[in-house]
């Protein structure tokens, strides 16, 4: 699969890397594309380094790891590049943003779906550490749980599989509403644990 990385810093690094070694063609991109090439010239052919918008251009699968409060510009700058893609959003808001009365009335979810209107949105690597995916992916210690939600099926399964392939093990708390439940005073926020603990973690039953 191809995959374009909008926002290639920790978090989206590790889960990208996760990916080459997974298999997909995968592009990272920031404001500074030359830094990154050197930095992912180890990854071999199935990693590039490019700009934002060809990132975001790149495939039919597009991780965004910015900053929140870079949603804003995001949105309308590459709402054509990015309608009707998978849109997985790692984004977190920390609070003192000019969105942040949103977040708190809607969830951080269904503001995310509004500032990418078109995607087929799907909150997922939000809630864990960066450092725990690269553990996870490389086998060491126990899988990691992350929890994901959203509100299209296919493009729910589809973030399962990367999960998967990033080396963890992916737990569907539901749709985008109920990722209330992993952003952050979430109880499923950096839990960092796996699939059966979180599941405990987040109140969810075996037919959840």
């Amino acid at each position: 699969m191809r995959i374009g990385i909008v926002g290639a810093g920790w978090l989206g690094g590790s889960v990208g890397r996760a990916w080459v070694r997974s298999g997909h063609e995968v592009m990272f991109s920031s404001r500074h594309p030359e830094r990154l090439r050197s930095e992912i010239r180890n990854l071999g052919a199935l990693a590039s380094a490019g700009t934002v918008a060809e990132a975001a251009a790149f495939g039919p699968v597009v991780l965004v790891a910015t900053p929140y409060a870079a949603l804003p510009d995001i949105g309308p700058e590459h709402a054509a590049a990015l309608a009707g893609k998978v849109v997985l959003d790692a984004t977190n808001p920390w609070g003192g943003e000019p969105l942040q009365a949103d977040v708190e009335r809607d969830g951080v979810a269904i503001t995310s779906a509004r500032l990418l209107p078109g995607t087929r949105l799907v909150r997922v690597f939000s809630a864990v550490d960066a450092s725990d995916v690269e553990a996870s992916s490389l086998g060491r210690g126990r899988k990691l749980g992350v929890p994901l939600a959203g509100d299209d099926a296919d493009a729910v399964e589809t973030a399962a599989r990367l999960v998967r392939d990033a080396g963890c093990e992916p737990l569907v708390v539901g749709g985008l509403a109920s990722a209330r439940s992993f952003q952050r005073h979430g109880p499923g926020f950096r839990a960092n644990t796996d699939y059966a603990k979180l599941r405990r973690i987040l109140g969810l039953t075996e037919s959840a």
